[in-house]
């Protein structure tokens, strides 16, 4: 890929300007892909990789994107009269480690590390409950249930299994970001432009939101471990609490493509 097809393709005019900023990288349940160029642009690298068994072609567009980047910022430094050489660190090491450290004793990281851990515990206690839920259904279907009917019911199940585990990981991830952003904007005047920690929250929020849901369909399919999935939802609606009220602004944050109306 050249720098002008790397700038033709963000440029075309169907692309959403920054979508890929606010998403939870689900890409194969997101229906903005034909609109994002991040995703264009990793379609194109994997369509290079599969041809390539030993991968180089992977990483070599890979590469050479990141050259292709570093010029545009070279670029727009110099349009904007930005010596990227003057850097001045000053306590910057120093600052960082103590911001680190806030935003990791901050409620909001802490409560969603430790429902990581808790979703791992409920999956592998329920491990023997899945696999009879799938025996179970296969009985059924030699006792003449309908084939549609298991399909659905598994399918439903597989869905559910897949937005825990997905937004398990990213609810964390994107809290961590959003908390230290916070910190990090306390000192920076009040401005009309958005903040990437209410967008960040607002991410979590969702990841939140659907993982909530979720736990509530799992009740449906393993009524007899009632206790431990309330334990993961009362730890998300506290988490949601703590967050809204921390970054009041999250809600309303408004991400390109997703929130147009």
């Amino acid at each position: 890929m050249k720098k002008e097809d790397l700038i033709n393709l963000v440029n075309r005019p169907e692309m959403i300007s920054g979508i890929y900023n606010y998403c939870d990288r689900w890409c194969e349940r997101c229906s903005f892909t034909s609109r994002c160029a991040n995703y264009a642009i990793s379609e194109q690298n994997q369509s290079e990789q599969k041809s390539d068994p030993e991968n180089k072609a992977f990483w070599d567009e890979l590469h050479n994107v990141f050259q292709l980047t570093l010029e545009m910022v070279k670029d727009s430094a110099e349009e904007f009269g930005i010596d990227l050489d003057a850097v001045d660190l000053g306590n910057y090491e120093e600052d960082r480690k103590k911001l680190e450290e806030l935003t990791m004793a901050h409620n909001c990281v802490r409560w969603s590390k430790d429902y990581i851990t808790y979703v791992n515990d409920w999956f592998d206690s329920a491990k023997d409950l899945i696999e009879e839920k799938g025996e179970e259904w296969e009985s059924k279907a030699l006792l003449g249930m309908p084939e549609s009917n298991i399909i659905k019911e598994t399918n439903n199940l597989n869905d559910i299994i897949d937005v825990l585990r997905w937004y398990q990981y990213q609810i964390h991830v994107k809290l961590r970001r959003a908390i230290h952003g916070k910190l990090e904007e306390v000192d920076e005047p009040d401005d009309e432009f958005p903040k990437d920690s209410d967008g960040s929250a607002k991410v979590a929020l969702i990841g939140i939101d659907r993982s909530i849901a979720a736990w509530g369909k799992m009740l449906s399919f393993f009524p007899d471990k009632e206790d431990e999935t309330f334990k993961n939802l009362v730890l998300l609606e506290k988490l949601r609490k703590i967050t809204e009220k921390e970054i009041p602004n999250a809600r309303s944050f408004h991400r390109a493509g997703f929130d147009d109306k």
